[in-house]
């Protein structure tokens, strides 16, 4: 099994796009990160305003971070709608879901109108339990969604289609969300990138940005070089924290994914040839799916901490990472037994505390906007935040800008070591309420306790 992200091995003969930096650049927007969110940015700037002069910096290269190791889900916000309502409120919240739903085919559109083939597939995506713990899990989201007039969001689907359409016994429970897809994340980002540079967007890459200093113009310091921007746009995510005004609003946790060889043959014979994308309900939740080429892909959020949000080797090759996640992966297909894997890998989640985005300003800096904090859901919301901060950048006075979700404060963690030496507890705690829970035994009263401690995840669960 290779140690590399399967996306990243299929487009290594594609040309690098980014230019190396030199020291005459000036622009009206200086973007910090070329992944989803500044490239997003950087495309919905340049539809709004084509005079402008736009420039990506990445430290590495284009969307090869965090962009490129994902599960390549297309989601919307409709399982997080609890925590939406809470920040937001009812209007809002819904406005929001909804926006973030149209996304999704408005997304594979705009793609295809670009002749851009990132492996788009409209497939839906199942919320499922694999113990009777998890029955019903979502049942708090899908009666908050019916509240809110959205009937037709989630369809409730039976036991024996479920393990017909995911090809596992392993499904005892779940519900359906029509409006989902999936992507191949590299792919997307290489396209991304291309459809930028297209539209006169500048990235650099081996560029990265060591300070930021507002004033009356923002100054960019990379590899000693000064960069001069009228704004700029931090959308770095978990690097964002070595930034004073973010350093406390998330926290580096990993995912770990295994990919098996293409059995296509092999997916026909079990079932799964929907194309749907698949969830279950742990705590450390396990997330899957097929690739065109036929392939499984199967990734764990295993929650592995780094201590000062570090972004160490182990937090790309969690080797016990992956090897936890092969074995949940053969615990769902037993009947996949045989099917050997090709490659196995892990990658940063930039979680904050309630599993949402901080989008908004500086405090004291009206000129730079900031958009990070994904928690492990950005492939489809990186577009709609990417039009948030276009709108903010620009001052547009519109409903893109004038919500409630829109310069929130986030809940902080606490410093190191207390972030670090608390979570790991925490993360002990949630690993043992899983096991118990998938092994049918009673979770203690202490484990349920610190698990609760946890920040929020990809969904509400009841």
């Amino acid at each position: 099994m290779k140690c590399e992200p399967l996306w990243l091995s299929d487009i290594r003969s594609l040309p690098k796009l980014g230019a190396p930096l030199n020291d005459h650049i000036k622009t009206d927007i200086a973007i910090i990160g070329a992944g989803f969110i500044g490239l997003w940015t950087s495309i919905w700037l340049k539809q709004l305003d084509p005079s402008l002069h736009v420039a990506i910096f990445d430290k590495g290269q284009a969307g090869h971070g965090a962009s490129s190791r994902n599960g390549g889900f297309v989601m919307t916000w409709w399982p997080k709608i609890g925590r939406l309502i809470e920040i937001a409120g009812e209007d809002d919240a819904r406005w929001l879901a909804d926006e973030t739903t149209r996304n999704v085919t408005d997304m594979e559109t705009f793609l295809r109108d670009e002749q851009v083939d990132v492996e788009f597939e409209l497939g839906g995506w199942l919320w499922t339990a694999t113990s009777p713990a998890h029955r019903g899990a979502w049942r708090a989201v899908v009666e908050k969604t019916r509240a809110l007039g959205r009937n037709g969001i989630f369809a409730e689907i039976t036991a024996d289609e479920l393990r017909r359409r995911t090809g596992s016994s392993a499904h005892l429970d779940g519900i359906l969300e029509r409006v989902n897809g999936k992507v191949h994340p590299a792919r997307l980002s290489y396209g991304l990138a291309t459809i930028a540079r297209r539209l006169g967007v500048e990235i650099y890459e081996d560029a990265p940005v060591d300070s930021i200093t507002p004033g009356a113009k923002v100054e960019l310091s990379i590899r000693g070089r000064k960069i001069l921007a009228e704004k700029a746009v931090v959308a770095s995510n978990i690097a964002a924290t070595s930034m004073p005004e973010l350093a406390r609003f998330m926290v580096l946790v990993t995912s770990a994914i295994v990919a098996t060889k293409a059995v296509p043959e092999r997916l026909a014979e079990i079932g799964w040839t929907g194309g749907e994308t698949i969830t279950d309900s742990q705590s450390r939740i396990n997330y899957y799916r097929t690739t065109r080429s036929g392939r499984i892909v199967y990734g764990m959020g295993v929650a592995r901490l780094s201590y000062g949000n570090r972004l160490t080797a182990d937090v790309y090759a969690d080797q016990s990472g992956i090897g936890i996640t092969e074995q949940n992966f053969r615990r769902v297909y037993p009947n996949l037994s045989d099917v050997a894997l090709d490659f196995g890998w892990s990658g940063p989640i930039d979680r904050t505390y309630d599993g949402l985005p901080l989008i908004g300003h500086f405090p004291r800096s009206r000129n730079v906007v900031y958009g990070v904090g994904w928690s492990g859901n950005g492939v489809g919301p990186s577009r709609v935040g990417g039009r948030i901060l276009a709108g903010l950048v620009l001052g547009r006075v519109e409903r893109w800008t004038q919500n409630a979700f829109v310069g929130r404060i986030g809940r902080k963690f606490p410093p190191e070591p207390m972030r670090f030496l608390a979570g790991s507890a925490v993360r002990h705690a949630i690993a043992r309420k899983d096991d118990d829970e998938m092994a049918g035994r009673q979770v203690s009263a202490l484990h349920r306790t610190l698990a609760k401690l946890a920040p929020a995840g990809t969904e509400d669960k009841g």
